[in-house]
């Protein structure tokens, strides 16, 4: 079936790792069927997945984080502005099962190659490739309170727990369908478990009844059974399975890279009762949420935060448009966090909406461009220097945000270079997200800003 059984498994290591030389993996997608060339590349220390649009001029780099994934039918898709990236969860299985922490994924085309439908066509170049240690310590985050996401028939939930890594139960159940896809439930052991045998040869699959619906949508079709499973009555199609219960494994190499969008590996337990990408991205969003919290939390127990004073000091602005009143945590130009307190008292509104005063989403986004600009004044080589705007991507203001409001502000460097940055910046209300965007900026000189 495959080499990799030759090869020893990834294990658990404190340094973060990263792929020792880049790698190339080329094929046509699942849904789309374009040509697609991934290009995967070793990674910074503390740099993330990003992957990246290198076919559109100019390249448009995403983080592959919970929050820059919209929805899409039957797959997990990264979105930017106007740009997308298709069908990445076997690929962020791969990357999870080999403890690949940073890489960029620089891709030709709109859809990553699916090759067989598992996660070997990435397993197997990225070891090929080499994994590497980092002078950096392994991120990992330790859940310390229960998350989960219901819908009607369908549940997931992350639970805290003692042990190092994540233990996903999955509960399979195709109901009206039992008959072809017998009722599976399986666990796995991130920590103990081997991925390469276990896990990444595990392929998509779909009942004829789908396939059939997805060729008529004028989907998949460069493919046949022969090429992915395809079940029908009697069982695949012009195949066999891998394992016995080869779906509900596949359902757990999927949760493993939807879940994998969190940043970081999660130490928890995972239950899954007839959950999708949907509802694994909701999971990884809440997670995402939970970890924010917990940061917070140590940033405020650790004093870790600028005043109104230390502020006014690094910043030009003034009032009215000074618009952070407190940074709680700060950490040398990679992530800040800050706060702005919306009153009534605000100038802006007696004039807009003042029978419903709503501030000007502009000025949420002026706010978060701030903390933004803060955070990078610290970093050494930006000492001294203005951030100017350069041009925003992928803003949404998804919540009104209303007097009285706690205006949470987030900004993460995505890449920062002596003389630009980017970065990505988020401000919620409680637990609801009231606006984000990508943010570009120019580092300048005070004389010339």
């Amino acid at each position: 079936m495959s080499s990799i059984a030759t090869k020893p498994a990834p294990i658990a290591t404190a340094r973060q790792q990263t792929l020792a030389r880049e790698c190339v993996i080329r094929g046509k997608g699942l849904l789309l069927g374009h040509d697609a060339e991934l290009v995967i590349c070793p990674g910074e220390p503390d740099s993330g997945i990003v992957f990246e649009r290198v076919d559109i001029d100019p390249p448009v780099a995403i983080p592959a984080l919970a929050e820059n994934v919209v929805r899409r039918p039957r797959r997990t898709t990264l979105r930017s502005g106007e740009v997308s990236i298709e069908t990445i969860e076997h690929c962020m299985s791969a990357l999870a099962g080999l403890r690949i922490d940073n890489a960029v994924l620089r891709l030709r085309g709109p859809e990553l190659p699916i090759g067989d439908g598992s996660a070997l066509p990435f397993v197997e170049p990225m070891l090929e490739a080499g994994v590497e240690a980092q002078e950096a310590a392994r991120r990992v985050y330790k859940l310390t309170e229960a998350v989960s996401i219901d819908e009607p028939g369908a549940t997931v939930a992350a639970l805290p727990h003692d042990e190092p890594g994540m233990r996903v139960v999955f509960d399979l159940d195709y109901r009206e369908n039992a008959h072809r896809i017998g009722k599976q439930a399986w666990s796995y052991d991130t920590n103990s478990g081997d991925y390469l045998k276990e896990v990444a040869p595990a392929r998509t699959f779909s009942l004829r009844e789908e396939a059939e619906a997805l060729w008529a949508a004028g989907m998949c079709r460069h493919l046949t059974p022969r090429d992915v499973l395809v079940i029908g009555e009697d069982g695949p199609i012009d195949n066999a399975f891998r394992f016995e219960n080869e779906p509900v494994r596949h359902k757990v190499l999927d949760l493993i890279g939807d879940l994998y969008l969190t940043g970081c590996s999660v130490a928890c337990r995972v239950l899954a009762h007839r959950s999708g990408h949907h509802m694994n991205r909701r999971l990884a969003q809440a997670i995402r949420q939970r970890m924010r919290l917990d940061a917070r939390a140590v940033a405020l127990s650790e004093s870790k935060a600028l005043d109104a004073r230390a502020i006014a000091r690094l910043m030009p602005h003034r009032y009215p448009m000074l618009l952070v009143d407190r940074v709680l945590e700060i950490d040398q130009g990679k992530r800040a966090v800050g706060v702005k307190n919306v009153t009534i008292n605000e100038p802006f509104f007696p004039g807009h909406y003042p029978g419903t005063p709503i501030m000007p989403g502009v000025l949420i986004v002026e706010a978060m461009a701030q903390l933004a600009g803060l955070m990078l004044s610290q970093q050494l080589e930006h000492s001294g220097k203005v951030a100017i705007l350069l041009s925003m991507d992928g803003v949404k203001l998804r919540k009104a945000v209303t007097p009285g409001d706690q205006l949470i502000l987030e900004a993460e460097t995505i890449r920062a270079t002596s003389r630009n940055a980017t970065v990505q910046c988020r401000a919620s209300v409680g637990n609801k997200t009231s606006a984000e965007a990508l943010i570009r900026f120019m580092m300048v000189d005070p004389d010339f800003a």
